[in-house]
This record gives C-alpha cells, structure tokens and sequence, in this order.
C-alpha cells in the first residue's frame, strides 16, 4: 500500500519565501515544507519558528529546512531567491543579477533528482521562468512564473473598492509584462457579471470618480507604493504563491493570471507572459484564448515584445 503526501520546498527564506511558507502552514495546502538557503542558519531558524507554531494550526505541517537534496522528492519547487534591491524598483534592473541566481539554483535542484514543477517568483518573473525552462529541460508546462496574478488581484481590490463590493465579484485579469508593460483587456471585466466600461461610463451615485486610465495606473504602481513604504512586497505575493500551489496539488483546474508558455496563444511564440491559464497537478493544463480587442492586442504584443527584448538580452550572455 502507497501513501502519497504533498511535499512543496522553497528556495529562498527571505520575506517572501518565509512569508509563503507560513501561508502554506496556515492554510494546511501540503504536508511537508521545507526551506532551502544558502544563509542555512536564517532558513532553519524560519523552519524553527513555525514548527513552535503548530500547535494552533489546522494540521500538522512538517516543516523543516536543508539543502538542495529536500528537492528530490518535492512536488514543487518554488523558486523566491532574488538579488537585493538597494533601492531599485525596476524588475528588468535586476535581471543579470537574478538570472546568475537561476544558473546557480536550477542545475542543483534538477541533479537532486526533482520531476516536479517549479513555480517561479523571482524577478523579472516572465524572463526567470524562460531561463529556470531553458536550464531544467523541463516540459513548458511544468514551469510556472507568477506573471500577473498580484495585478490581477490588485486590480480586482480597486474595482471592488469603487463599487464596494467583495473583490471575489469581480471578474477580471491583468495580462502581460509583470511590471511596467502590462495590460488590462478592460473588454472582459466584469462586476456582479455587468461590463465594467459600462459601469464606468454610467457613472451613478458613488461610481462618480472611476476613471479606467487612473485605474490601470493604481495598478501598475501598487507594487511601487508597498516598496517603497515598507521595502519589500510580502503577504499579497505569498498569497498568490500560496493558491498556484494549491490549485497544482489538489488538482483544482483553476483559472489564474501566471506567466505561462505561448506557443502561437494571442499571436505570441517562444516566451513565458502572463496569461489566464488552467492550473492542475499537471502545471498549465491549458491556456484558454480570449478574444482581444484590436487596442487591446496590440498592447498585449507591445508587452510581449518588452519580454522578449529581455530574453534575447539574456540570451547574448547565455549558451542555451
């Protein structure tokens, strides 16, 4: 008789990873956590401290700390390692930096044996999950960035703050660029099922003040507002991290915003974006197309082509 449980290990227990792997605890999604970092003290004293806190959770989480080995029989492996920001808040800043990290993780968690899939966080997240593909010789679809799922929710806040509804009502994604190239197919958002534009153009009682271009600007520099109050971005990432995880292990078929692989979707070949896709045990089941407005997919190809740009500007330095 086989027993199957649910292993998630986390490169990275900086604020982000750390953050994600409490949410995991809290929220009892897997059975086994484990924190892998190169500072192995910092990730065994993160490891240490939500052990003492399982008395008052819901399950019993193993949760623990080591190296790279703890990758081999993980269900997923999220990767949150990052280089410092000193200060700079353009994700495309860091990528020569972030995409040493990813030659440097990626062929070590791939020796330990692992044939899971790996969930990519780290920045730039659409070109980091290229490369975390390119080194691990993985399936496309069994690697996952983050892409725009924090817009999304990000967005769905503003909306439901305007109408002062639940944001669960609303039904809506940012696609794209993770950063300053994403967009809005403001054509399929929806509140309580009505058009959003629609809503925004009747402009009644307390809808008075919505304005779509102010809105999409509130969403593109949240990320910016929480950084520079605070110097990291933790709770709604982790978050985020923490429903992928769980729409992948219980096999959910959830529909979510992630920076997946195109192959020929929307007109785009070769890069991970963030796109609505279909999440299950086996990654990105599907990437359902919506149909775009003639503006709405030309913005779309303009962030497309920002990814891409950085892609080649890895590849100038990369033998892949």
């Amino acid at each position: 008789m086989k027993i199957s449980k649910s292993k998630v290990a986390i490169i990275g227990s900086g604020a982000v990873g750390a953050t994600t792997a409490y949410s995991l605890v809290v929220q009892g999604v897997a059975a086994e956590v484990v924190l892998v970092d190169l500072n192995q003290e910092k990730a065994g004293g993160e490891a240490l401290d939500m052990q003492h806190s399982m008395e008052f959770q819901r399950r019993n989480v193993r949760v623990g700390a080591g190296g790279y080995e703890e990758c081999a029989d993980a269900d997923i492996v999220v990767i949150t390692a990052a280089a410092p920001l000193n200060g700079e808040t353009d994700r495309r800043a860091m990528l020569d930096k972030s995409a040493s990290i990813m030659r440097s993780i990626v062929p070590q968690v791939m020796a330990s044996g692992f044939d899971g899939i790996f969930l990519v966080v780290s920045n730039p997240v659409d070109v980091m999950a290229w490369l975390v593909w390119k080194l691990s010789g993985l399936p496309a679809s069994r690697v996952i960035g983050t892409g725009t799922i924090l817009e999304t929710a990000r967005l769905k806040h503003l909306i439901a703050k305007a109408m002062l509804i639940d944001p669960r009502s609303v039904d809506a994604y940012v696609m794209g660029e993770h950063g300053d190239a994403m967009m809005i197919p403001w054509s399929h958002v929806r509140a309580g099922g009505k058009s959003f534009q629609i809503i925004a153009k009747e402009k009644g009682g307390r809808l008075n003040e919505i304005d779509l271009e102010h809105m999409v600007e509130e969403v593109r520099k949240s990320g910016g507002y929480v950084l520079k109050a605070k110097g990291n971005t933790q709770y709604g990432i982790a978050s985020a991290v923490t429903a992928i995880v769980k729409a992948i292990l219980y096999d959910e078929n959830q529909i979510y915003a992630v920076s997946a692989y195109l192959d020929g979707e929307y007109g785009e070949s070769g890069i991970y974006c963030g796109v609505p896709a279909i999440l299950n045990r086996n990654g990105v089941e599907d990437i359902g197309e919506f149909y775009l407005t003639g503006e709405e997919q030309a913005q779309f190809s303009g962030s497309a082509r920002v990814i891409r740009e950085n892609i080649r500007r890895l590849g100038e330095q990369d033998i892949l």
